[in-house]
């Protein structure tokens, strides 16, 4: 069988290594698993490894169980199943994030670390691409055009390539504090090339933001809206969060 390819950018999976590579052992939960590349980094970490995805059919890791599951739906799991649970490039390919991340609350034991990445379309060039074109690079128009080529080539798994929620920092992480969670660190995928050309514009945006209360600026999450990850990070945030 063919070694298992990463559907999502290998950076996103090479940190994810990073962020695991010393935590304790125990029972992980990849979903969605795609190929099982991440899963394979994973089980070769010291993981106990589960896998789910809702096209199982395109699974390739030799001698690894993977269950049909959706993330719109109820995971085909039980209750406190798992000490650690990772989402990767996952929200934004379906309709109820909110139900995932209960899903992931539910699934979890007391203490346990879910990782969960998503585009990040509130970094600096992403903000000014909104500007101008009124859409980002990872959430562009799904016209019937583009819906004819995503079925020519996925027919049938369509969700694999389409992106049909551009949820962001403010949207997961209102969603993981609503489901008992409390995000440890923030990480990003890779710096993006020629970043420093927006550091005359990034100045700016951190001066403005000066202008707010404290009280605001703690409310509205400013300083983390304009953190290094969120405004110049690369193309993918990536959180850890702990379960409370």
């Amino acid at each position: 069988m063919q070694s298992p390819v990463a559907l999502a950018h290998e950076a996103i999976h090479e940190t994810v290594e990073k962020i695991l590579k010393d935590a304790g052992r125990g029972k992980v939960l990849d979903v969605p698993a795609g190929e099982g590349a991440l899963a394979l980094r994973l089980k070769n970490l010291g993981f106990e490894v589960s896998c789910c995805d809702l096209y199982t059919e395109i699974f390739k890791l030799p001698e690894r169980e993977i269950k049909r599951g959706n993330l719109d739906a109820r995971l085909p799991y039980d209750d406190r199943s798992f000490d650690f649970v990772v989402c990767v490039e996952g929200l934004e390919h379906i309709e109820n994030p909110a139900n995932a991340m209960r899903e992931f609350a539910r699934i979890l034991k007391e203490n346990g670390t879910l990782i969960v990445s998503v585009p990040n379309i509130m970094n600096i060039e992403e903000r000014l691409k909104w500007l101008f074109n009124g859409y980002t690079s990872h959430f562009k128009p799904l016209s019937a055009e583009v819906l004819r080529d995503i079925e020519r080539e996925f027919g049938g798994m369509e969700e694999i390539a389409l992106h049909v929620n551009p949820i962001g920092y403010s949207e997961v992480r209102y969603l993981l504090e609503k489901n008992g969670f409390a995000i440890e660190q923030t990480y990003f995928d890779k710096p993006k090339k020629n970043s420093w050309a927006y550091f005359p514009i990034v100045g700016l945006i951190k001066f403005a933001a000066r202008f707010a209360s404290a009280r605001k600026r703690k409310a509205r999450w400013t300083d983390e809206l304009n953190s290094k990850e969120v405004l110049l990070g690369g193309n993918t945030l990536i959180f850890k969060a702990k379960k409370n």
